[in-house]
């Protein structure tokens, strides 16, 4: 039997496995998981989130894995469901709920992957608590160290679908957190000015992580204890912008106009020289055809890739944030009730999937103009957060513990030991407990955590990985087509939107097929461009 070795059992790890039950010829599939639990994946783990956090996706858009998850959730029992204060009776396939339950799905469903391909007579080793410390291959066989030992066996094609790459948590102190999952689930943070860099989902999730220590819910109000009255939650940014909630639209998403994929091939074989400034010439027409009051309404005519970005969210600026929090939800829940699609954002949805298409392509001064304006567009687009999570920071904003601060392009941030200090143009800012929330940072070859494997890929001379069609390393020439580059961090250069599970399916699906035969092709020759 070929042998292949998948290193994460999160959810690129899992879509690949399920890809893998294809195969015509049965695998000795070998998966190693460094938690004490494989099947989870760290964005839903128990240990990593409090059953208060939702996770940022509905069961409509989860690529299923042998079932849907709401057919998965139906099965649970409802005194199960009621723990997580999710009411069975009234479960939906648009409805956002606690990541921990997800993450039990997902465990559920790798479970299910383990037994369906024993069944089809694979054979099947699930190794937990077993870090891959290191990957060293050769002109046929691969192999690893586990826990710093060599593991024995010797892998056909080795999958790389460790996820996410979070700080560790020995950078973590009492008053500064790298991220909100360097350790601040188990901390005790006390009544005291917190401040939390970045505004999103992520950035709210930790937000409330604090809040909960302080005070409880009871449905859209927050009370605060007595003995917290200190507690002071900051949320801050360049822009003070506070994401918007996710808006009604048809699932699966309806083909676009005019910017087809087929369209954006054929503006990538003319060349790099204008490309970015066509595409969006292309946009500008989709856009207009899909919702021409709104593209009137912003003179969309007159805009380019550039200023796009300030005309986007020129309106959010001259509000109080939290005063267009809640009117957008309002606007949000009426459109859900009615089934209403709000038509420019639905198109600018669909358009980030075919648009990230050409950012390999671009020149480098393109990508950098491309990074500051139209993919802050899309992200703010498609990163819309449960309405949920809207209620409770108005919640948090009600009682008066948090609020926002729009910092601006000139700041100077200084972690101290027992103060952060952030400094800008007008004011001096002091925080006792300090938490990055900026989210996932795209990572180079010298950052990679296996010190064999990263050797070989530096005397490349490449501070980005080369993949193929089917994302296996293809250089150098040594290990080509052995191992499969799935790990997130190293394919946000020239895939800046690959963070959701779509793409993660998408991924795992396209890295199994390097288990029959390893694409000859080269997907993409990407300059580095420092962030």
């Amino acid at each position: 039997m070929k042998k292949i070795a998948i290193i994460g059992s999160g959810p690129t790890g899992i879509y690949t496995f399920y890809s893998l039950l294809k195969n015509t010829t049965p695998l000795a599939v070998s998966v190693f998981e460094q938690a004490e639990e494989a099947g989870v994946g760290m964005p839903y783990s128990d240990e990593e989130n409090s059953r208060l956090m939702l996770a940022n996706i509905a069961s409509i858009e989860i690529p299923p894995v042998f079932i849907t998850y709401l057919d998965w959730l139906k099965t649970q029992s409802e005194a199960h469901l009621r723990r997580f204060k999710v009411d069975k009776a009234t479960l939906h396939d648009r409805q956002f709920l606690p990541r921990i339950l997800l993450g039990e799905y997902f465990r559920d469903r790798f479970l299910a992957i383990v037994a369906e391909a024993e069944k089809k007579g694979f054979q099947v080793e699930v190794h937990e608590s077993a870090e891959v410390t290191d990957i060293t291959a050769t002109t046929d066989k691969v192999t690893l160290s586990v826990n710093g030992e060599t593991h024995p066996d010797r892998f056909d094609l080795v999958v790389i679908a460790t996820g996410h790459v979070w700080p560790d948590e020995e950078k973590a102190t009492r008053t500064y957190f790298p991220s909100p999952w360097s350790g601040l689930m188990d901390a005790t943070i006390r009544a005291c000015q917190v401040g939390i860099m970045g505004t999103s989902l992520s950035g709210l999730d930790a937000a409330m992580a604090v809040a909960m220590q302080h005070g409880d819910f009871t449905g859209d109000q927050f009370r605060l204890d007595e003995k917290s009255q200190a507690l002071s939650i900051t949320l801050m940014s360049r822009t003070g912008i506070l994401p918007e909630a996710d808006f009604y639209c048809p699932i699966p998403y309806e083909p676009l106009s005019v910017l087809t994929e087929t369209v954006a091939e054929a503006e990538i074989a003319k060349g790099a020289e204008g490309l970015l400034d066509r595409i969006f010439t292309l946009m500008v027409k989709e856009l207009e055809h899909a919702d021409p009051q709104w593209s009137e309404a912003i003179a969309l005519n007159t805009l380019d890739a550039d200023s796009i970005r300030d005309a986007w969210f020129a309106d959010r600026k001259k509000h109080d944030p939290f005063s267009w929090a809640e009117d957008n939800l309002e606007e949000v829940e009426r459109n859900k009730q009615n089934r209403h699609t709000v038509p420019w954002r639905y198109a600018v949805l669909r358009l980030h999937e075919v648009v990230q298409e050409i950012v390999p392509h671009l020149n480098e001064e393109d990508r950098k103009r491309f990074k500051t304006g139209l993919a802050r567009v899309f992200i703010d687009n498609y990163a819309a957060i449960p309405s949920q999570s809207i209620r409770r920071l108005l919640a948090l904003r009600e009682a008066g513990i948090i609020s926002v601060l729009a910092l601006g392009d000139d700041y100077e941030l200084d972690i101290g030991s027992d103060q952060t200090v952030i400094t800008t143009k007008e004011k001096t800012h002091r925080f006792d407990v300090f938490i990055d929330a900026r989210g996932q940072k795209p990572l180079k070859t010298k950052d990679l955590p296996f010190p064999t494997l990263r050797k070989q890929l530096q005397e490349t001379g490449e501070e980005i990985p080369d993949v193929g069609d089917d994302y296996t390393l293809r250089e150098p020439e040594t290990l080509r087509g052995r191992i499969a580059f799935g790990a997130i961090p190293w394919l946000m250069h020239d895939q800046p939107f690959v963070q959701g599970l779509a793409e993660c399916a998408e991924l795992g699906e396209a890295m199994a097929k390097a288990a029959e035969k390893p694409a000859t092709g080269s997907r993409r020759k990407l300059p580095f461009v420092e962030n």
